[in-house]
């Protein structure tokens, strides 16, 4: 048996999904408040080859059986976007705090179901963003509230990567694939952050796969009451992401918004001058970090301090309702309204 830790959240993780394996869960083993103490899989096999890799203690061939362990307080749902509603649910239900990849659902109708299992259950659902809880984050909201660019005015943001693998969940509409549900999510995300606002309506062009029915390549307008944000995201190009905060003042820059390197440090970019040839920027670093780290010890102080997690999921519904204006607007062609 494993034996209780009070400053400690022990986590047990659906499936051996590769964000989970790769990035994630030895993030996790990392940090001060989170560890992960079993995974389950509907292999037992490839639980135990997983669980050997990371030192994990316990393995199960089934998810139901890690959702009844009573030494697992929390469970990590990295599993394809249509089995997140599905089995957040199951979890609560057995009496387990949820931190679940984004995006947390398939639509807003879905999500919203998790407001009443939350509070049915008792147990805190968030949503895996894993940017909110990491310090070039928190410090842009500092500087825009703090009137260092003056007041924001546009958010500019571009996200890609080149995936035609048809056999990629990213890929099958079934699976909520495509770029705005994996990609586009975050820059939907920001926006809204950055403004600290709803949009009160979105226009769209939506380019889909010929063949495999995803969009491929979208393109978008958020109307926000102050200001507006433009992104661009693909999975069929070049891999690059950046994102831009322009104010009356100054701009912003953050150099890999979504993707942070645990290896080498950060910077964002402060340009109040002008100066066209950058000779006015200033820089500002920050140190090495995991944001899987940072995420896994976030949603733990808030279970144990009994406090509100990083993307609750009234978060996550609005953040959905922007994603179906957007989808709505691409077959429209016409400026939709988000409805949540």
């Amino acid at each position: 048996m494993i034996a209780a830790m009070p400053n400690k959240i022990r986590w047990g993780v659906l499936s051996t999904a590769a964000i989970g394996l790769k990035k994630v869960l030895p993030a996790m083993q990392l940090g001060q408040h989170s560890t992960v103490t079993a995974i389950a899989s509907r292999n037992l096999a490839k639980a135990r080859e997983a669980a050997d890799a990371l030192g994990i203690a316990t393995a199960y061939g089934s998810y139901e059986e890690l959702l009844a362990d009573p030494n697992v307080d929390a469970i990590y749902n990295p599993l394809p976007n249509q089995l997140h509603v599905p089995w957040t649910i199951k979890a609560a239900e057995a009496g387990k705090h949820v931190l679940c990849e984004k995006p947390l659902s398939m639509t807003v109708a879905e999500a919203q179901t998790l407001l009443d299992v939350s509070r049915r259950t008792g147990v805190k659902i968030g949503e895996a963003f894993m940017i909110r809880s990491y310090p070039q984050w928190l410090r842009l909201r500092e500087l825009i509230r703090s009137g260092r660019i003056g007041e924001l005015r546009s958010v500019t943001a571009f996200f890609s990567y080149f995936n035609n693998d048809p056999g990629n969940i990213r890929n099958q509409v079934e699976c909520g694939g495509g770029a705005l549900m994996d990609i586009g999510c975050y820059c939907i995300h920001v926006s809204r952050y950055a403004f600290g606002q709803e949009p009160s309506r979105v226009v769209a062009k939506v380019e889909r796969d010929p063949e495999m029915h995803t969009d491929r390549l979208t393109s978008a307008i958020l109307d926000f009451p102050g200001g507006q944000s433009i992104f661009t995201c693909s999975t069929q190009l070049a891999p690059y992401q950046r994102v831009h905060f322009l104010g009356t003042q100054g701009r912003i820059e953050i150099e890999i918004p979504f993707n942070a390197p645990n290896d080498r440090p950060t910077r964002l970019f402060i340009d109040e001058t002008g100066d066209l040839t950058g000779s006015g920027i200033v820089t500002e670093t920050f140190p090495v970090a995991d944001q899987y780290t940072l995420q896994g010890d976030a949603f733990s102080r808030a279970i144990l301090e009994n406090t509100q997690v990083p993307v609750p999921v009234e978060d996550a519904i609005r953040n959905m309702a922007v994603i179906e204006a957007i989808f709505r607007s691409g077959q429209s062609g016409q400026w939709e309204a988000p409805q949540s």
